[in-house]
């Protein structure tokens, strides 16, 4: 379809000048020419090295240039008879035009940019059924959305790593959000468990570090079973990197159906928050806990509030974290050894650096 669709472009062209104008593709074969007889034709020397090179190609009489694509792999060139100035610019014309008519035909069959459409809210709810019906897609299939955060601009090599992971085009979807950005939009069975799915984004976490040294974070979404219900999951997605971000800095994959308390703290106002703290602790007493009892909080909630299994990951004799309990419930009033003490506790500590990263000091 490709070929017929710049045939069509290139057949106008000729109108307007008596330069061959053609375009190959990856392999060397002329898919489109001014020239009828040179459609078919091989020219396997140019496109190797096309291949190497981002930069216009002077090779055998013919001036090349590469036609934008949305992988890093070379797809398509243009070529245009001579190596002059008006060479220069008739091939620059020809790749405006026929990538503008490729840009448009994408849009208007390419699943993926439907489903990029769908995930960024740019299509009516109403509309989505009837271009999933002309598109032959199914609605109905269960789907998880998992976006992928780089951190960093990785010239569209990341975007292969993920793709050729999924090579099942009509089923999963990796889609280019922005410049640090993938979404990994992938059909799932009905009953697929969170295990799964992060078995999956482990795979991509361990490809991406092991092929291009990037370091990721990966957000995962709960399962959408009608196509219209990708952007709920792929919210969900943004949502667990937001709050692993303040609640789980050591995680590199989260799960939103593992977020727990700390997605409902998230959503909260901060003066509502405020409140809490300053009802919890009395004025300035959460600051008086120094580094140390902070650790040893942290390793006593790690340890199910067990003073015995806690002294001994602490190193410590049990009658000494004992005396350190005493002194916390001394400065905040809040006896850990109880659960319900403890339970508040640790909702304000969570509260207290979910203000942090607001930048609202407590």
């Amino acid at each position: 379809m490709t070929g017929r669709l710049f045939q069509g472009i290139i057949l106008q062209m000729k109108d307007v000048t008596d330069r061959i104008i053609g375009v190959i593709d990856s392999t060397g074969t002329v898919i489109a020419c001014t020239e009828l007889t040179l459609i078919g034709t091989e020219r396997e020397d140019a496109a190797i090295e096309i291949g190497l090179t981002s930069e216009a190609l002077h090779h055998g009489g013919y001036l090349y240039h590469l036609l934008p694509s949305q992988s890093s792999r070379f797809e398509f060139a243009v070529f245009v008879e001579g190596g002059d100035d008006m060479a220069e610019t008739l091939c620059k014309m020809a790749v405006i035009a026929l990538g503008s008519i490729r840009s448009m035909y994408d849009e208007k069959h390419d699943k993926a940019t439907f489903i990029k459409n769908i995930i960024l809210d740019n299509i009516l709810p109403g509309e989505i059924y009837i271009k999933s019906t002309e598109l032959h897609f199914g609605s109905d299939v269960p789907r998880v959305v998992f976006l992928i955060n780089l951190g960093e601009n990785v010239d569209g090599q990341a975007f292969d790593v993920v793709s050729s992971l999924f090579p099942d085009k009509q089923r999963d979807f990796v889609i280019s959000i922005n410049e640090s950005d993938l979404v990994l939009v992938k059909e799932v069975k009905p009953n697929v468990d969170t295990k799964e799915l992060m078995k999956i984004a482990r795979n991509i976490e361990d490809t991406l570090n092991s092929e291009l040294f990037v370091k990721s974070t990966i957000g995962i979404g709960t399962v959408a079973m009608q196509l219209k219900d990708i952007v709920s999951s792929f919210k969900e997605a943004q949502l667990a990197i937001e709050v692993g971000q303040v609640f789980d800095t050591e995680k590199s994959i989260l799960s939103f159906e593992n977020l727990g308390i700390g997605r409902l703290i998230y959503q909260l106002p901060t003066t509502l928050c405020e409140q809490f703290l300053a009802e919890v602790f009395r004025k300035g007493s959460i600051n008086a806990l120094d580094h140390e009892t902070l650790f040893t909080i942290q390793k006593f909630f790690e340890n199910n509030l067990n003073v015995s299994e806690t002294s001994r990951k602490l190193f410590v004799h049990r009658n000494t974290l004992v005396y350190r309990l005493e002194k916390i419930k001394k400065i905040t009033g809040l006896d850990l050894r109880e659960f319900d003490h403890a339970i508040i506790f640790k909702v304000a500590l969570m509260v207290r650096k979910y203000l942090a990263s607001r930048d609202v000091k407590v």
